[in-house]
């Protein structure tokens, strides 16, 4: 299974963005999507997630202005950033859990894979 994280760019303060994460191979079922960023000199957090359920997590400093979403049939997760500012700059990764395909009578792995990331960069 592979992740391939695309979206991300240059954009001015208040802009938008949306990033999408496909997951490739013989994927059965996606459960959790996870987003998360790193800035430079700083620690890897976590921006949103949504489960199985989609229901959603999301950090304080992004309620309000960034929102996770799932194409299961597309298996492809997504995150819309409104309102961007220059603090939001950083390399933004996706992690996705899930299942694989079953194998004739036997049921699939589960998977836990992260995405190689895509720069958000926000010039104030």
């Amino acid at each position: 299974v592979q992740l391939q994280a695309s979206g991300g760019g240059f954009v001015q303060a208040g802009g938008s963005l949306r990033l999408s994460c496909v997951v490739r191979g013989r994927v059965f079922e996606i459960d959790d999507v996870g987003w998360y960023r790193q800035a430079p000199g700083k620690l890897r957090e976590l921006v949103t997630e949504t489960s199985r359920s989609r229901s959603a997590y999301t950090a304080d400093f992004a309620k309000g202005r960034f929102t996770v979403s799932v194409d299961d049939a597309r298996k492809t997760g997504y995150l819309q950033m409104n309102n961007l500012g220059s603090q939001d700059t950083g390399v933004y990764l996706c992690k996705v859990d899930g299942q694989l395909d079953s194998v004739g009578d036997v049921a699939g792995e589960y998977f836990d894979v992260w995405g190689q990331g895509t720069q958000v960069t926000v010039s104030s």
